[in-house]
């Protein structure tokens, strides 16, 4: 179990800009992480995750950056992100804008956000005009390396010149399945993907979300699922009213309600991300209390 201040709500006086020096918070990071949130279908609480096991990162591996690349902006919307400057993809891929000058604090320790703009419905359309456009995303990001620990990328769903992107520059890519067979079939067309692409160092972290043990299909869709994928993570995510209220909250649920049933399974999943491939991510599960 992870134990956090009840204290931990977000100021709403903190100002439109990463909290602290950011020259000096670099001092403290080591070679940055890209962990990607990723699923070809939507509604699979991808956003959840991303803001959730961000949070989780923040508290225990060192200054944490969530990046919102979904351009309806969930994940800005439920940390209360609001940009006082936008940037269109045009903007950011021709170097006209800066990744560090559009951070925002999110007012908890050690996480930073990059909100999501609409603009980003057509990133495509601008990624496919550079040269080596697979490789973008990855080069925007130096800017941050010296920064900051983790870059989380919530992405939106979908298979896209974009999420080509964040494939290649990503160090494990975690995917939230529901238990159905659409959604073990997507699965296999992105280890597919991958493996077309010969990106053998990519992690690639599949969990079912959003699981109700009383059907008994999701039974079964689970157990032969586990039986394809071995390497499926066994922390399951429930179908829950309480991981729902999230938005209600706009906060992470280890936020506002850190000893509820929902908070400890995401302190579960983290942890097991952590303990899987410690020595590859090099990072620190949450603190047990």
């Amino acid at each position: 179990m992870v134990e956090f201040p009840d204290d931990l709500t977000p100021n709403p006086q903190a100002p439109a800009a990463a909290a602290g020096d950011l020259r000096a918070r670099g001092k403290q990071a080591d070679a940055m992480k890209i962990i990607a949130v990723t699923n070809i279908k939507g509604g699979v609480g991808k956003t959840t995750t991303a803001v959730n096991l961000s949070y989780l990162c923040a508290a225990s591996s060192g200054p944490t950056l969530l990046w919102d690349l979904d351009p309806q902006g969930a994940a800005t919307y439920t940390l209360r992100g609001d940009p006082l400057e936008r940037a269109t993809p045009k903007k950011l891929l021709s170097g006209k804008r800066h990744l560090p000058e559009l951070i925002l604090s999110t007012g908890y320790p050690n996480l930073d956000l990059l909100p999501a703009d609409f603009s980003y419905r057509d990133f495509d359309v601008h990624l496919a005009e550079r040269k080596r456009p697979t490789e973008r995303l990855l080069k925007m990001s130096r800017s941050l390396r010296e920064v900051y620990s983790v870059l989380f990328l919530d992405c939106a769903p979908g298979i896209s010149l974009l999420s080509e992107n964040v494939l290649h520059a990503a160090d494990a890519i975690i995917v939230p399945l529901l238990p159905t067979p659409l959604s073990v079939r997507m699965l296999v067309q992105l280890q597919d993907f991958i493996a077309s692409k010969g990106w053998t160092d990519l992690m690639l972290l599949p969990f079912f979300s959003m699981v109700d043990r009383r059907k008994s299909l999701h039974h079964e869709i689970i157990a032969k699922t586990r039986e394809q994928f071995p390497t499926l993570l066994a922390t399951e995510v429930p179908y829950s009213s309480d991981i729902e209220r999230m938005s209600l909250r706009r906060a992470p649920i280890p936020a506002y309600a850190p000893r509820s049933a929902a908070a400890q399974i995401y302190s579960a999943l983290w942890a097991e991300l952590m303990s899987v491939w410690p020595g590859r991510l090099g990072l620190r599960p949450a603190i047990p209390c």
